[in-house]
């Protein structure tokens, strides 16, 4: 490895280290109470290296959600692609993002922790750059749902139904944390499954 390779790997190895110093700050004190500069000294680096990497604390904060989007994304594609029926990606749609919420546990805390906070917390600018990550996943839903929804459904019509798909699977998660109480004895991947299709089912009745 020569030695701008090296730098290069040094540098992201750094920015890696900021970010997971960052997420463990978020959920111990919550993103009102956590600065900049607890960031470095958590990280021990100085203020200035963190401000070659990051705007500011909320570019940071955007920057782990769309890493996890991203990563996201990837699983989505596969979902979605080869030569399964629709009705079938939709269910490996399902089935993905529920690998992602245990396999990928910390970037969901991530997405769940912003969707649950009571106000919005980022800028319009960098709100919208963390959305266009977003869109990108609900737009691989929505062209498997142009082909399950009957009739020919606009864009409008379609971005509703990936939403009331995608709030119906996200909603049911968090549900999993009641197996041991109010779901005991309950196949959760099995309801999980149930209520996606149920979801389908009715948006594909709606639309009929």
């Amino acid at each position: 490895m020569g030695s701008r390779e090296r730098r290069e790997r040094e540098k992201e190895l750094r920015r890696e280290h900021i970010l997971d110093t960052a997420r463990d700050l978020l959920f111990r004190k919550g993103i009102n109470a956590v600065t900049m500069n607890q960031i470095a000294r958590n990280a021990e680096l100085s203020v200035g290296t963190l401000y070659l990497y990051f705007t500011n604390r909320e570019d940071l904060y955007a920057a782990l959600q769309e890493e996890g989007l991203d990563l996201l994304h990837t699983m989505m594609k596969k979902a979605v692609s080869g030569t399964a029926g629709p009705e079938q990606k939709l269910t490996n749609v399902a089935l993905a993002y529920l690998e992602f919420s245990q396999e990928r546990r910390t970037y969901y805390e991530i997405f769940n922790y912003f969707l649950t906070a009571p106000d919005v917390v980022f800028p319009p600018h960098i709100k919208e750059r963390v959305d266009e990550h977003g869109n990108r996943i609900l737009s691989l839903v929505e062209k498997v749902l142009k082909q399950v929804l009957p009739g020919k459904p606009d864009a409008k019509a379609l971005r509703r139904a990936s939403l009331v798909l995608w709030s119906t699977i996200h909603g049911m998660l968090q549900f999993r944390k009641l197996q041991s109480t109010v779901l005991k004895g309950e196949d959760f991947r099995g309801l999980y499954l149930h209520a996606a299709s149920q979801t389908l089912k009715g948006l594909m009745q709606e639309e009929g």
